[in-house]
């Protein structure tokens, strides 16, 4: 095979000769040989400050912190009312859809005057509050029972506040619509 390989060469050596290199790159390649090669440095182990580890260590607690109330919320147990007292979670159902009730007719009525019902939704939240306090408990308290009775009365309190609530809007409304009618009365 090598035969073959110099009788090729040999036939074609003019075409090979064509090519011929430029006269100065032996003389680049010499230049290059004696500059100093730069020998790239080591790169230098990473190393953190104490104030970014600081930071980091942070955002994980603060992550681990909403994961855990996020887990929390999650696994709440959920208490079966009518486990419970099947009694007492009819009347938990028919109270509390007696305040949503009063509360949608307390919003209606309260566009109005928006100044009385911040004032009425301030008794209301403080009084939901403490049955969301309950509903807490009663999946925790060893007497359910008497937590649920608790919840009621709650419902119950939240009842008749809202209707005593509504009965002063419409008093009110009655007065300026007659105080209305009166100055009207007057102008003829």
């Amino acid at each position: 095979m090598s035969k073959r390989l110099e009788d090729f060469i040999k036939q074609n050596r003019a075409e090979f000769d064509e090519l011929e290199p430029k006269v100065d790159l032996w003389y680049n390649i010499e230049q290059k040989l004696n500059t100093k090669e730069v020998i790239p440095a080591k790169r230098e182990a990473k190393t953190f400050t104490l104030a970014f580890v600081l930071r980091v260590a942070a955002i994980v607690m603060v992550v681990m912190a909403v994961g855990f109330m996020f887990y929390l919320k999650i696994s709440r147990p959920v208490v079966n009312l009518a486990a419970i007292n099947p009694e007492y979670a009819k009347q938990q159902m028919h109270y509390a859809s007696l305040v949503q009730n009063k509360r949608s007719e307390l919003k209606v009525l309260a566009k109005t005057d928006p100044q009385l019902y911040n004032e009425f939704s301030g008794e209301i939240a403080k009084m939901d509050s403490s049955y969301k306090r309950l509903t807490k408990d009663l999946a925790t308290s060893p007497n359910q029972d008497l937590v649920l009775r608790a919840m009621i009365r709650n419902l119950q309190m939240q009842t008749e506040v809202l209707n005593q609530q509504l009965q002063v809007i419409e008093q009110f409304n009655q007065m300026k619509k007659e105080q209305k009618q009166q100055h009207e009365s007057k102008n003829i």
